[in-house]
């Protein structure tokens, strides 16, 4: 009996052992086996980040810490311009207020639709007859078509916008060749055609305060000047006295209320500008100091197509062309949701005519300088030339149709402008990459990226930026107003990388100036600190390198 036992026992610890022995194997068998090739370790980990991308990145962290910029929010991707390799991305998804980012958008959709030579021609017509006296039997009709440059400025643009001239100028020389057709007397009206596009001087998303002033200037088919003309104020010759004022272009068609006084000498200067809307009363008060500088206010025109044919009227009489009518304006009459414009029939005798410079110039200003109204004007005759749009609604429906057509993600977008001065506009940071690597795509592409302002050296990015690495090596639209702050574009680092970003800032509650320094400082990190990809050796297994594999 003891024997039995002592063998059954024996028995047991023998299946013992080998059911540990078997369970240890099975365990040593599901370990990944470490193996002795160490390319082959580092392909089964996480790659390490990239020693340039990690200094990037503590850098972008640093200007973000900033006080002020942390409290914000804040869209960043920057891919590489190569291959598409995103080497930085924050919320890069979320939507953002672009403000003049927009224009990236608007100008690449114009060069897109219409072609960097495109041009709009403005006339003068009649339906009339001139006679041998030179009495023109009618209305004599200027007829706008989208020029935005009906102006004293010149081209091509060179650092700087650079004047010549009255701002009247190009209107100056239709009257002038009114006048050189033997016109001398118009028993009609002068009347100023902007029925090209329906009656929608802002755009939805801009506000009452906007529309005093020259970025806020009412969109139309005739844009005199920009839409805007100045105000010269200058003080009285002793303290107590009023301050002169002087319109520029003269015209009656405003009306100032001056009560700006002159205050003592190396007293501070106050002024403030008034204008109801719909009022033709500008209202201008405050002090200026005696012995004190003129202050030269640039005002908006809220009626471009009345104060263009009050204007052309007032020219027409200084060449001894006498107008017994009005000076009035036909607007675009609506049917079926489409602008008819009466004025502009087949029939009409072209009295004068001016044809603008290529889009490419307008393009080249519109981002460098940010024009709004040029913007605006781009994407209505971008919507009216290719689907024959007529008003905002039908231009934003065709827009989204282009933004499809560049591979942007549906819903990155939605903008109910052109310049990005709208407060609804939306866009993600990944839209505007999209949209930057569409346009370098095209044939146009270089003329689109040459059109961006260049740190350090000209637009609205000549003073920031200077004597740094990024100088010259940016080449970026620039985006502000209250609580947004924007620069997107192309970038080319130290080490030869070409980059295509875009920095987006919305909720910043510090003064603009602070926060274009966090986004210069992010855009001088990159140039110094981010490289190309580095070339990797890829070997193919069993082949040992050789050029055959």
């Amino acid at each position: 009996m003891t024997r039995m036992l002592r063998g059954l026992l024996f028995g047991c610890g023998i299946l013992c052992m080998v059911v540990f022995a078997c369970a240890a194997s099975l365990t040593a068998q599901s370990r990944p086996r470490r193996s002795s090739n160490p390319h082959h370790d580092a392909g089964a980990a996480k790659p390490a980040e990239r020693a340039d991308i990690a200094r990037f990145r503590r850098r972008v962290d640093a200007a973000l810490s900033q006080d002020g910029a942390a409290n914000g929010l804040w869209g960043i991707l920057v891919t590489d311009s190569a291959t598409g390799e995103v080497l930085y991305d924050r919320s890069s998804a979320d939507h953002f207020t672009p403000a003049s980012n927009a224009k990236l958008f608007t100008t690449a959709l114009a060069l897109a639709t219409l072609g960097p030579d495109y041009r709009v021609r403005t006339t003068i017509a009649t339906s009339g007859t001139v006679d041998a006296n030179g009495l023109l039997d009618g209305d004599l009709v200027l007829i706008g078509r989208g020029d935005a440059n009906l102006s004293n400025r010149n081209f091509p643009y060179e650092k700087k916008v650079e004047r010549d001239g009255p701002p009247e100028k190009i209107l100056a020389e239709l009257a002038d060749a009114v006048a050189a057709r033997g016109v001398k007397e118009i028993s009609g009206d002068v009347v100023a055609d902007d029925s090209l596009f329906q009656l929608e001087r802002s755009p939805t998303g801009w506000t009452v305060d906007d529309i005093l002033w020259p970025y806020g200037a009412a969109v139309s088919a005739i844009a005199v000047n920009d839409n805007v003309f100045t105000l010269d104020v200058r003080p009285g010759a002793l303290a107590g006295d009023p301050a002169t004022t002087s319109l520029n272009p003269v015209s009656d068609f405003y009306t100032i209320e001056n009560l700006i006084r002159t205050g003592p000498r190396g007293s501070e200067q106050k002024l403030s500008v008034v204008r109801e809307p719909g009022s033709r009363l500008i209202r201008v008060s405050g002090t200026m100091p005696e012995g004190g500088p003129a202050r030269v206010l640039t005002i908006a025109v809220e009626e471009p197509a009345e104060y263009a044919a009050n204007l052309l009227a007032r020219l027409l009489e200084t060449r001894g062309i006498h107008v017994h009518g009005v000076a009035r304006a036909l607007h675009a009459i609506v049917v079926n949701d489409l602008a008819i414009s009466p004025a502009n029939h087949p029939t009409n005798t072209i009295l004068a005519e001016h044809t603008s410079l290529p889009l490419a110039e307008d393009i080249r200003l519109t981002n460098k300088n940010s024009e709004n109204l040029h913007a605006e004007l781009q994407l209505l005759l971008a919507a009216h030339e290719k689907a024959g749009a007529t008003n905002y609604e039908q231009a934003e429906k065709y827009a989204s149709e282009f933004f499809r057509a560049a591979a942007i993600a549906d819903g990155d977008v939605a903008l109910s402008d052109g310049s990005g001065l709208s407060r609804r506009d939306l866009v993600t940071p990944r839209a505007v990459v999209q949209l930057l690597r569409y346009a370098a795509s095209q044939p146009w592409g270089e003329l689109y990226r040459s059109s961006l302002p260049v740190a350090g050296e000209d637009g609205t990015l000549t003073d920031r930026m200077k004597n740094t690495s990024a100088a010259g090596r940016i080449f970026a639209k620039t985006g502000t107003f209250e609580h947004v702050n924007a620069l997107s574009g192309y970038a080319t680092t130290l080490s030869g990388a070409h980059l295509t970003f875009s920095i987006l800032g919305n909720n910043n509650n510090f003064p603009a100036q602070t926060v274009d320094g966090v986004l210069d400082a992010i855009a001088v990190a990159m140039v110094e600190e981010l490289g190309p990809a580095p070339v990797v050796n890829r070997r193919s297994k069993g082949c040992g390198g050789s050029a055959g594999c």
